[in-house]
C-alpha cells in the first residue's frame, strides 16, 4: 500500500500543467493548515477583479488587490503577511510568512499608508480539502508539493509567471513542464 505523507503548513501546492478546473488551473497554493482533519490554503496567483477598497467600506481608497483564495467561503476575507513587527496575533505558517492577525491594526496601517503589497496579501475565500482528500489528490499526481516556500515567491506581483517560476524552481525533474501549453490540444 502506497503511503502518502501529508505536507505541512507553509508548503506550496503546484497544480499539474493540464488541470482544467478554472479554480486551480496553473495555481500555486500556500497551505496554511494541514492535518488528518483536512487541509486549507490560498491560491497565490489568481487575482480577482476587486481591490480591497471595493470590499471594505471603511477602506474605500485602498487599491490593494484581492486574490481568489479558492472556491470555498468566497464571502470571507483572509490575509497573510510578512511583517509581524507591525501586525500582532498572526500564526507563522512558513519562515517569515504569517497568517492572520489583528485586523483593526491592518486597517489602520493601510489607512496611514504603512503597509505595501509586498508585505500583505488578501484573499476572498480559500481552498479546502476534507480528511484524506488532499492525500488522494497528491497520490493521483494532481499536485506537486514543494517545501521551497519563501516570502519573495509568496508576495510577488508577477502572478502571471508565478506558476512557471515555481515549477522551474523545483529543479530539473519538473522544469520541462513549465513550457507545456495550457491546452494540450493546441500543441
Amino acid at each position: 500500500m502506497l503511503s502518502t505523507i501529508l505536507p505541512d503548513s507553509g508548503h506550496l501546492l503546484i497544480s499539474e500543467p493540464f488541470m482544467m478546473d478554472p479554480n486551480f488551473k496553473r495555481s500555486v497554493i500556500l497551505l496554511t493548515e494541514c492535518s488528518e482533519a483536512g487541509a486549507m490554503g490560498f491560491v497565490l496567483n489568481h487575482q480577482s477583479e476587486y481591490m480591497l477598497g471595493d470590499l471594505l467600506p471603511d477602506l474605500p481608497y485602498s487599491e490593494m488587490p484581492v486574490y481568489l483564495g479558492g472556491p470555498v467561503g468566497e464571502d470571507t476575507l483572509h490575509f497573510i503577511h510578512r511583517c509581524p513587527e507591525k501586525i500582532g496575533g498572526g500564526i507563522e505558517i512558513g519562515e517569515g510568512i504569517f497568517w492572520g492577525g489583528d485586523f483593526e491594526t491592518v486597517k489602520t496601517l493601510i489607512t496611514n499608508y504603512q503597509l505595501t503589497e509586498k508585505e500583505i496579501k488578501f484573499f476572498a475565500g480559500y481552498s479546502g480539502w476534507t480528511p484524506g482528500q488532499l492525500n488522494d489528490e497528491i497520490a493521483e499526481d494532481t499536485w506537486i508539493v514543494s517545501d521551497k516556500c519563501n516570502p519573495e515567491i509568496v508576495f510577488t506581483r508577477d502572478e502571471q509567471n508565478m506558476w512557471r517560476q515555481v515549477v522551474i524552481g523545483l529543479g530539473q525533474r519538473y522544469a520541462h513542464i513549465a513550457n507545456f501549453p495550457e491546452n494540450p490540444e493546441m500543441n
